[in-house]
């Protein structure tokens, strides 16, 4: 096991909406013996209320305070041993101060999916409120690529199979 994860067994994929993190984080997380941990989901529970709810009436601002927040949560967690295997939102990696929290809290993943692949996934979808507009969603997927890839490690995923990540992520070595 790398020298991150014994000190902090979090393993944090992190990446473009529609990527696939959270289904391959969950096949992940059972393939290794971890709990699995949807940020976006625990937000949603915690605060009573959808993702979309929360842009539409809060704003993105108060959205990422609580996007941190719950983040900042789940890194003390693992840093008291809990083992997670965790997917990030599209926007929690890149958001200021977030990828420095967790530096030392496990290991970065970047599933490295491309655009047309995300498109196909994501669409206009109205449950997500930065894919609205055609145009910005494509600004932001380009804007965002160089912030993920300070990611600890990159695993370019082009097909539609889950599990095909999960191989790649395993074969990283970092559990040996």
């Amino acid at each position: 096991m790398t020298l991150k994860l014994k000190r902090s067994p979090g393993i944090y994929l992190v990446g473009f909406m529609g990527c696939g993190k959270s289904t391959v984080g969950a096949q992940l997380a059972e393939a290794i013996g971890w709990r699995f941990l949807d940020l976006d989901t625990r937000i949603e529970q915690e605060q009573g209320t959808t993702i979309a709810q929360i842009f539409a009436h809060r704003g993105e601002s108060e959205f990422r305070r609580i996007e941190t927040e719950t983040l900042s949560a789940v890194i003390r967690e693992t840093q008291r041993g809990r083992a997670t295997v965790a997917s990030l939102g599209g926007g929690a990696f890149v958001w200021p101060g977030n990828r420095e929290k967790l530096e030392d809290a496990g290991v970065t993943i970047w599933l490295d999916v491309p655009f047309a692949r995300i498109l196909a996934r994501v669409g206009a979808s109205p449950h997500r409120p930065l894919a609205q507009d055609p145009k910005r969603f494509a600004r932001l997927f380009e804007e965002r690529r160089p912030l993920y890839a300070r990611a600890d490690y990159t695993i370019p995923f082009d097909t539609d199979e889950a599990n095909d990540a999960v191989t790649a992520i395993l074969q990283l070595g970092l559990l040996d």
